[in-house]
């Protein structure tokens, strides 16, 4: 999904993928324009701190939290957009785990997400996809003002 921008080739090369998530704490957080800008650059940020978090671009776990971060940010955008307000994408390894959550906050309130029935056509397809990747999801209310938390979990095989 997401290819490497720059490959180390030679001796410095490290023989393959370490995902020595464990006991190394990881956190990013972030405010977007609401926009598909927005949301692109979230999607892409993601992807180059999970590389060097040790989940290297190409592997299924890498792709995987970056299709999350994809439908959660771009439903921000669609669904969560206020005019004038930004989107925060936080993005962390959960301490004493190999579980990587991803959160996305927008400012609107009213509009929340529904599990929806694969049978329903396009709409809520994104959430259908970000269900079957994720060992968790849900949402809650923002803390700090109006609008909700949309958070997906994604287990890291060992």
């Amino acid at each position: 999904m997401t290819s490497h921008p720059a490959r180390i080739e030679g001796p410095t090369q490290l023989p393959g993928p370490t995902l020595n998530l464990i006991t190394t704490p990881h956190a990013f957080e972030m405010r977007f324009t609401s926009t598909p800008r927005g949301a692109r650059l979230a999607r892409h940020l993601a992807a180059v701190r999970l590389h060097a978090w040790d989940v290297p671009y190409g592997t299924d776990a890498h792709d995987a939290v970056v299709l999350i971060v994809g439908e959660l940010t771009a439903n921000a955008v669609r669904h969560g957009h206020v005019p004038g307000r930004d989107f925060q994408l936080g993005l962390r390894v959960l301490p004493g785990s190999r579980t990587v959550r991803v959160e996305v906050t927008d400012t609107r309130g009213e509009r929340v997400p529904r599990r929806l029935d694969p049978g329903l056509g396009e709409a809520g397809r994104g959430l259908l996809l970000v269900s079957r990747l994720a060992v968790r999801w849900d949402w809650h209310p923002r803390a700090e003002g109006p609008g909700k938390t949309v958070w997906a979990e994604y287990e890291i095989p060992s």
